[in-house]
């Protein structure tokens, strides 16, 4: 979800979880039978009580973990938005959610997988604050 100004939203891992504490990009897991828009949908409505349109997500970056390095076989993709209803909360006990400029995502301590997804972001954070300046 980036802001205008430029800024993403972040949220904090739980302390119970894998990565507890980390800083990652909302989203989830697919369902069985679910399409990837469609479970990035219902993710962020469980999530953070927000209600995104499908037509209105773009694909930024995929990432993968290297089974052959030890890293978990897993496939994270990065979807943007600049679109939504309802004002994002921390819906699970234990996440923080923190809006975040393109300077300060490179600062933050992320998942592995989550920092090429970042940098690829970035680029995408930047232009958008520009362009807020010039309005």
């Amino acid at each position: 979800m980036i802001a205008d100004g430029g800024t993403v939203l972040m949220q904090q891992r739980p302390p119970d979880k894998q990565h507890a504490g980390l800083w990652e990009f909302p989203g989830g897991k697919v369902e069985m039978g679910e399409t990837l828009v469609a479970a990035l949908v219902r993710e962020i409505d469980e999530e953070l009580g927000v209600t995104l349109c499908a037509a209105d997500l773009f694909p930024v970056r995929a990432a993968s973990g290297d089974p052959a390095k030890g890293e978990p076989s897993i496939v994270l993709l990065l979807f943007g938005t600049r679109r939504w209803q309802g004002e994002p909360r921390a819906v699970e006990p234990g996440c923080q959610l923190q809006w975040t400029t393109a300077g300060a995502l490179t600062t933050l301590p992320r998942p592995p997988l989550d920092i090429p997804l970042s940098q690829a972001l970035i680029p995408l954070l930047e232009g958008v604050a520009k362009a807020g300046r010039h309005t």
